[in-house]
């Protein structure tokens, strides 16, 4: 599940009008893949219909055949395009899949040792850090997301005339490293784009023509690019809307179709080798798959292998799942392989709506073509509802308070023997299992207690771990990192200065937060803002104190954690510096 539909599970219940799916023959002979494609011809269609999702193409490979290409809905409605195998998308972050691959070509050229500091192959890098030497930041631990690097560098990122990504080579040497490399997985953009930085520097040539001749034009991936452009029509809701291009191009500007990056699926296949040239050494790709992570206390069970997540996309029974999704305001794509059984599957869509669709259609197919292939069926799960039992003092004791998670700050309260948590401008009930883990409710008008089945099988636990108190999330067995819980000291007094409502000195042509402000929570200093894209939800994170005068690090652990903010007056107007913006107090507020 993906992250942004872990938040909306907390939020609200939806009920779906459902047809009857097509009928499963009790047996189904190897090889054939009819029921796959009309199950989940029936799963798209239902899942457009609900979701109002206008454009999704989908391709299935079986070793080196593709089995089933197919478009659904429109590529231009207006013009009345439909959607084709042939359509091109923006597949966002699939492009990190890329990259990786890339540098692994390198590594196979002795060109790039993965081990070996990034600064090595890309001089001009430099950053701050408040954790020593930062020569342990290297191409490996940048592809599994464990560099310690901050997640983006955000001014700029989305612009309609962007500039060139290795402009944030120079944009980064003021900034700190968020944590230390190789302590938890931290999602980083910017620890991509600078490896793409140093794929340019290393080849001699520029990241997009190095990517285009070894790898999309050896393919004959002739419809793709790596390109700061929107490939075709966007939409929500069913209404067409601008689509603004991506700066990244090695972490988040891909352009693709189906039918392409099956030429990309075959390779991975076919041991890195495509129509008799060898693209990749095979003994690269296994490490690709190999989890890298394992040791690794804060990751839990999450896993990441070179470029690939390993966990996310849940096919039980099949062995390894390689996976990564594309996530941008417009588009939302998934690229996900069995490497053991040689079967992947490529789901792209055009619409904003389709996040849920796109990953359930991905799932649902893999499970089908394993049992089509192999006869591997997925085991039936039965959902049972746990007993609730009351809290003791220890449960008040240790879940109230503050925790900063991956979904904003979050204040739980003990509230006359309840456990209240509020988020996002949402009231919940945190409710003991008999298990001696958690679930949630929603507090419905503040009082009325509701949860639909996804809550109910929600398992919160509070552990210690390096010394730190984090909550983790268990699904079936598989727990995640979701926040850690704060123990604020006393603020230094000359932050209230800074208490207020800002503006953007400095904006850029993507989305932008509104009604940006900062207030005092008690001994934190909190952030608060809403968004466009999620009307009615109030995101809230929490700044400590760096040892520094002036410099604020935001709250908890993991992805968009740890990272720096500096304040200072400028003609006595305080200001907020930020990933390149410049945040400027509004006159009416200061004084506070």
């Amino acid at each position: 599940m993906s992250l942004r539909n872990f938040i909306l599970v907390f939020v609200v219940a939806v009920l779906a009008a459902c047809s009857t799916p097509p009928h499963k023959p009790d047996a189904v002979a190897r090889g054939d893949y009819a029921y796959t494609k009309e199950y989940v011809t029936w799963l798209i269609g239902q899942g457009m219909s609900d979701d109002d999702v206008t454009g999704l193409s989908i391709a299935l490979v079986d070793d080196q055949q593709v089995v089933w290409a197919q478009g659904f809905g429109y590529a231009d409605a207006a013009a009345g395009i439909k959607a084709s195998p042939e359509t091109q998308y923006h597949l966002g972050s699939i492009a990190k899949v890329f990259t990786a691959t890339a540098a692994m070509q390198l590594a196979d050229q002795g060109r790039l040792d993965i081990d070996q500091p990034l600064k090595n192959y890309l001089p001009a890098f430099s950053i701050k850090s408040r954790y020593g030497d930062t020569r342990g930041i290297t191409p490996r631990n940048i592809m599994t997301h464990h560099s310690g690097l901050p997640g983006y560098w955000v001014r700029g990122l989305s612009e309609r005339h962007p500039a060139r990504f290795e402009e944030q080579v120079a944009a980064v040497r003021d900034e700190y490293v968020a944590a230390p490399p190789d302590t938890v997985f931290g999602y980083s953009n910017l620890g991509v784009s600078l490896l793409g930085a140093a794929i340019g520097e290393v080849s001699g040539d520029c990241y997009a023509g190095y990517m285009n001749r070894h790898l999309l034009q050896p393919l004959g991936m002739t419809r793709s690019e790596f390109a700061a452009r929107i490939p075709g029509k966007a939409y929500k809701d069913g209404r067409e809307v601008e689509a603004i291009p991506l700066r990244d191009l090695p972490s988040s500007s891909l352009i693709s179709s189906a039918s392409d990056m099956t030429r990309f699926v075959r390779m991975l296949f076919a041991d890195g080798s495509f129509e008799g040239r060898q693209i990749l050494k095979p003994e690269s790709l296994r490490e690709m798959y190999r989890v890298q992570n394992a040791n690794v206390p804060l990751d839990f069970d999450f896993r990441m292998g070179l470029g690939w997540m390993l966990s996310g996309v849940d096919v039980p029974r099949a062995g390894t799942v390689a996976s990564h999704g594309g996530t941008t305001l417009n588009y939302h794509t998934m690229l996900a392989v069995l490497p053991e059984h040689k079967l992947g599957v490529v789901v792209l869509s055009n619409s904003a709506n389709a996040q849920a669709l796109v990953a359930r259609v991905t799932e649902e197919t893999l499970k089908l073509a394993l049992e089509a292939k192999r006869g591997i069926a997925q085991p039936q799960r039965q959902f049972v509802e746990s007993k609730l039992v009351p809290l003791n003092e220890e449960d008040l004791r240790d879940y109230a308070g503050y925790f900063e998670t991956l979904i904003g700050l979050v204040k739980v309260e003990d509230r006359d023997g309840e456990l209240i948590a509020e988020l996002m401008g949402f009231d919940f009930e945190l409710v003991k299992h008999a298990s001696g883990d958690f679930g949630v409710r929603l507090k419905l008008l503040g009082f009325i207690p509701v949860a639909n089945r996804q809550m109910k099988e929600m398992k919160l636990t509070l552990r210690r771990v390096g010394g730190r108190e984090v909550l983790a999330y268990d699904k079936e067995g598989q727990a995640m990192l979701v926040g850690e819980k704060l123990h604020p000291q006393p603020l230094p007094e000359y932050l209230n200065d800074y208490v207020g409502e800002y503006d953007f000195v400095n904006p850029h042509d993507g989305p932008m937060p509104e009604n940006l402000r900062v207030v005092r929570d008690g001994d934190l200093l909190v952030g608060e803002f809403n968004s466009s894209l999620m009307p009615g939800f109030l995101f809230r994170t929490a700044f400590l104190p760096a040892p520094a005068q002036g410099e604020l690090v935001m709250a908890g652990v993991g992805s968009g954690k740890g990272e720096t903010a500096r304040v200072a007056k400028v003609d006595g107007v305080a200001h907020m510096y930020f990933s390149g913006f410049d945040l400027k107090q509004r006159t009416a507020a200061r004084g506070r």
